[in-house]
């Protein structure tokens, strides 16, 4: 672990292998899908987590992300009796619940902010122990802070991101960083923070979407070695331009690294989810076979 008077000149860290997964080799993908996908209908009520579910066992979706914000009373954790029951219908269902996750900022320069966003992590983190998820997605945080360099937010950041990750161990599940750009834009500061916190239980949600400097495909292939889990999304931006997401160049990459594991779907953008979701899914299945 890399302790805070350790932690003052983050250029010097080695770019070994801190943080990359280490896994059988061989590619091997199972699709799932994230929640955020039913986004609005699930936030105006149209829609519940248990109804997603059914959605993903009618479309026989082995998997399902069952983000936090969608459950009652977020960002507070539901009691064991919601929770249990959501476990039990994707149980019977056939449908793994395979993360959720939460809407942390640990960029923001106020400590008291950060210490409840701490809390917030670890609350999510017992909920998903008791669901049986095996990772909870987490962010960076927004944006620096005026005033202060990416090095200022690091030096309180990682030690944050170690937190997390010590407590994901003691509950059997890894914290997924997701890349949003946002404090993170690219895959190289996502590494170097994913390397910083040097534990096997922090990893890298890969979001192919929010890679949006430089070569979409070529920043994939450098966060693949550090890849827990996925967001898998329609389209991705290249030149700052939003274009269809070429899945035969992802699934080349997918199989270049052996990255084995669950490989969620998110749509976005207008139209009905369970058409826009059906469709994606329908393609990604021809790629992946999955």
């Amino acid at each position: 672990m890399i302790h805070r008077r350790h932690f003052l000149n983050l250029s010097a860290l080695p770019l070994a292998a801190q943080g990359r997964v280490v896994r059988q080799a061989g590619a091997r993908v199972r699709l799932a899908l994230n929640a955020y996908s039913f986004n609005e209908p699930l936030r105006a009520g149209a829609i519940t987590l248990p109804g997603v579910i059914e959605y993903c066992a009618q479309h026989n979706i082995d998997a399902f992300d069952a983000t936090g914000y969608y459950f009652p009373h977020y960002p507070s954790v539901p009691g064991d009796e919601y929770l249990y029951n959501l476990k039990r219908k994707a149980y019977v269902n056939g449908v793994t619940i395979c993360g959720t996750g939460v809407r942390n900022d640990f960029a923001v320069a106020d400590g008291a902010k950060r210490q409840a966003d701490l809390t917030l992590v670890r609350s999510w983190i017992e909920a998903a122990r008791k669901l049986g998820a095996s990772s909870v997605r987490v962010f960076s945080g927004l944006k620096t802070p005026d005033g202060l360099s990416t090095d200022d937010v690091l030096k309180w950041m990682v030690p944050h991101f170690q937190e997390c990750a010590e407590y994901g161990k003691r509950h059997g599940v890894v914290v997924a960083l997701q890349n949003h750009h946002d404090f993170l834009k690219t895959a190289d500061e996502t590494i170097r923070l994913t390397e910083a916190v040097n534990s096997e239980w922090f990893g890298v949600m890969l979001d192919i979407g929010s890679l949006r400097q430089g070569d979409p495909y070529a920043e994939i292939e450098k966060l693949l070695p550090y890849a827990v889990t996925w967001q898998l999304k329609e389209n991705l931006y290249v030149n700052g331009k939003e274009v269809p997401t070429d899945l035969r160049r992802i699934k080349a990459l997918i199989d270049k690294s052996g990255y084995r594991g669950f490989l969620p779907i998110e749509t976005l953008g207008a139209g009905d989810p369970k058409v826009k979701v059906a469709r994606f899914l329908a393609e990604a299945r021809a790629i992946f076979g999955a």
